[in-house]
């Protein structure tokens, strides 16, 4: 337990409802142009690691920024370098992996509010998350600490934590910006993608987050994007995050992701973290006062750090101790609604406290509740399944570990797994714990693969060779294949669960809690059958996201592949039915779909509710429905829902390269509703018109295939070619030649001057 004396203030949490604390200005110190070149430089590079730099003459203070994003990693003083092994204690809520699964931004605000309290109390300015890059492929190492495969999942889940923390008075920092999705070669490697994939994609939910919470800071990746490092781009910390967006706070690198300072600086990096001991800083008075770097950019900078500071500062003192108990609760229900019940035969689930059951695995006894790297927390305390498990029964709970956590199977697995095997032979119900290693998978490397270790993999084959009524348990930062689905009766999606995971597993295993969480993202029967498979991770400094905007589900769906659970995959232990969905527009051109949901079982439940759009017939490649809505339903037995969600007019358009913005189309878009991707119980269609859409215009290197998309020239070059050739444009002469410019060949099919005046009059606005 944490205890602080500072000015009191009550610790408490604010329900969701209620608008945030208010947090009066105070006024201090002096604003950038009042300061030296020197200490203007000064404030835009850290003081060492965790703290910003002072500047005493002038009354600015240093602050504190720290490690997030599911609990607060502050190190003690006097602590290991990076605070790794030597953080304060803090509350472990479940990482982003299981908090995702839950489909519930109101949720993800409360444990962003909890997050604020501990940051305040502690005196941390800034705590940095959440992190919001896309889940492209399975195999990255850093998915634990991301939301989704899906842009929509991870914008509103990553939004309810910014709110949450920010209500606190302190700040948040939105990461990775941007294309940061994998970690081999992730200082260096570029991220070849294509505008609109990069748009639609891989930017989305960062739009989404700052226009609708202006987190206080965005933190850029280590990465380059299409040959440009993140800390170097103005296109992105300039043009599109400010001017496009609309971002008022400041840009802070990755901990290491400066490469050249005085480039990144006018670029729009206000903040390089952790400090160069003056070397950089060095390099930026310099750079001013040989005429490479105007002054401006660094009074800039320095201005944003400076109001950052001032955000800090107005928020009262807070007072300890933490509220160790009602945080712990907090982490517990989280974990709960964050499982997925993957599969139930013969409602398997959930156990009474009477059935004889053994567990087996080592993850029962030894939990796998967070990610290893940056982001490791030390946990107020912690809870084990097993201990749970054994509480919640009324008799002897057997167990055995059955198999050695890391290294390679040996004789010593032997051993374990024939142990397991007595332990599960006489029991009524098994429970098996399976999981990834922490060893396997961590910030600074890539999984190798999906699969389970072996040595687990062989216990479980044994253990269901002497009793068929396994509960596979799973505990991963990532998704894991699955192939003994078809032969266990239930499965349990655990991901990492942070500090209360035990007890929360053993809540929805005996049925205290009834489990609604969902898939953030697919699970595929092998690793081959991914997007991002071929293109993963690159080589040679590159890597390329070939497959463009069909990324997760949009893939599998595009591609008709078979997966082992969809994305939005949950089952319950209780059922639900959907009426018929509507669908109207709203007068701000947003789309209300409204969907009867009744619980038609005999337990109270969550169900999270889906909206998938699709434009049959669209100008531009788009997979066969993405998500655009959802929301997390609580139910009593057989009561009834209208539930109305809101597609944003915004979500339906696309980005136009050409055009260089978002565009919504005309046409009739298909709204279908369920329970998962491919789980659709109702649909319905509306008629939406679209955003003007001028044709781009017509030069001499247009392809007649691009005339013959144009409104105005399409008729006039059609007469002509029938003028020209027998066939006209369905002639082979025309086909052979239709994607070669109009300028390019001479009389071929058109002569020049005829080419020439279709241009000028297709040109007519």
């Amino acid at each position: 337990m944490v205890f602080v004396t500072l000015q009191s203030i009550s610790v408490h949490f604010l329900p969701v409802s209620e608008s945030p604390l208010e947090f009066p200005p105070r006024p201090i110190f002096v604003d950038a142009e009042t300061l030296t070149l020197t200490e203007k430089a000064s404030l835009t590079s850290g003081a060492d690691f965790w703290t910003l730099k002072s500047v005493d003459r002038a009354g600015i203070p240093s602050v504190m920024v720290t490690d997030g994003p599911h609990g607060l990693r502050k190190q003690r003083v006097g602590g290991d370098h990076l605070g790794l092994g030597d953080s304060v204690p803090a509350t472990c809520f479940p990482p982003a992996v299981g908090l995702s699964a839950t489909f519930d931004p109101a949720l993800a605000e409360r444990v962003g509010e909890a997050l604020g309290i501990e940051s305040a109390i502690e005196d941390v300015a800034v705590i940095l998350g959440p992190g919001i890059n896309i889940k492209r492929s399975p195999l990255c190492g850093r998915n634990f600490e991301y939301m989704s495969e899906d842009p929509i999942v991870s914008a509103r889940m990553g939004a309810g934590l910014v709110r949450g923390i920010q209500s606190r008075g302190v700040g948040a920092s939105l990461k990775h910006f941007a294309v940061n999705n994998q970690e081999t070669e992730r200082v260096r490697v570029s991220a070849d993608v294509d505008p609109r994939t990069l748009r639609e994609i891989y930017l989305r939910a960062f739009e989404y987050v700052i226009k609708a919470t202006q987190p206080w800071t965005v933190m850029c990746s280590y990465n380059r994007i299409n040959g440009v490092y993140a800390s170097e781009d103005p296109w992105l910390l300039t043009e599109v995050l400010r001017d496009d967006w609309g971002f008022e706070g400041l840009v802070v690198s990755d901990w290491g992701a400066v490469n050249e300072r005085v480039r990144g600086l006018p670029a729009g990096l206000d903040l390089e973290m952790p400090g160069s001991g003056g070397r950089t800083d060095a390099e930026i008075v310099a750079a001013v006062r040989d005429g490479r770097l105007g002054e401006g950019a660094v009074d800039l900078a320095a201005q944003r750090v400076i109001d950052l500071v001032r955000k800090a500062l107005a928020r009262p003192a807070a007072s300890g101790p933490l509220d160790v108990d009602a945080h712990h609760d907090l982490a517990r229900e989280v974990a709960g609604r964050a499982l997925v019940l993957l599969k139930n035969e013969g409602d398997l689930l959930p156990l009474t406290p009477a059935h004889r059951v053994a567990v087996v695995g080592e993850f029962a006894r030894t939990p796998r509740y967070q990610g290893a790297g940056s982001s490791q927390i030390n946990p107020t305390r912690l809870d084990t399944a097993l201990d749970a498990i054994r509480a919640a029964a009324s008799g002897e709970v057997a167990f055995a570990p059955g198999f050695a956590l890391g290294g390679a199977a040996d004789a010593a697995d032997d051993v374990l797994r024939e142990e397991a095997v007595a332990t599960a032979r006489d029991a009524e119900v098994v429970i098996a714990f399976l999981g990834v290693p922490a060893a396997e998978e961590s910030e600074g490397f890539d999984r190798a693969d999906i699969d389970l270790p072996a040595a687990q993999l062989a216990m479980l084959d044994a253990v269901l060779a002497v009793n068929p009524n396994v509960v596979v348990v799973l505990s991963n930062g990532g998704v894991v294949a699955l192939p003994f689905a078809d032969r266990v009766p239930a499965i349990v999606e655990g991901w990492l669960l942070g500090q209360a995971g035990g007890c929360a597993t053993a809540d929805v295993l005996y049925g205290t809690v009834n489990p609604s969480g969902r898939l953030a993202e697919s699970i595929p029967h092998r690793l081959e059958d991914t997007a991002a498979f071929g293109n993963f991770p690159g080589e040679f400094g590159h890597v390329a996201y070939g497959e463009g905007i069909l990324v997760g589900y949009r893939w599998f769906d595009a591609r008709d592949i078979d997966v082992r659970y969809p994305f939005g995959h949950g089952l319950s232990y209780t059922t639900f039915a959907y009426g018929q969905a509507t669908a109207s527009l709203r007068d701000d051109g947003d789309v209300m779909v409204s969907i009867p949901v009744t619980n038609t079982g005999q337990r109270a439940g969550h169900e999270v509710v889906q909206v998938y759009t699709g434009l049959p017939g669209s100008r531009v490649q788009r997979a066969p429905r993405e998500l655009k809505a959802f929301e997390a339903v609580l139910l009593e037995p057989g009561e009834t829902a209208v539930v109305e969600l809101t597609v944003h007019r915004l979500d339906l358009a696309y980005w136009d390269v050409p055009l260089d913005r978002w565009v919504v189309e005309s046409g009739t878009y298909s709204f279908d509703v369920g329970a998962s991707s491919r789980d659709l119980r109702t649909s319905t269609v509306l008629s939406i018109t679209g955003d003007p859409h001028p044709a781009p215009p017509l030069t001499l290197d247009s392809t007649f295939e691009d005339m013959l998309a144009h409104p105005v020239a399409a008729p006039l070059l059609t007469a002509a070619v029938a003028d020209a050739l027998p066939g006209g444009v369905a002639d082979p002469v025309f086909r052979l030649m239709a994607n070669f410019p109009v300028g390019r060949l001479s009389d071929m099919p058109l002569p020049r001057e005829v080419v020439d005046d279709l241009i000028a009059r297709g040109n007519v606005v």
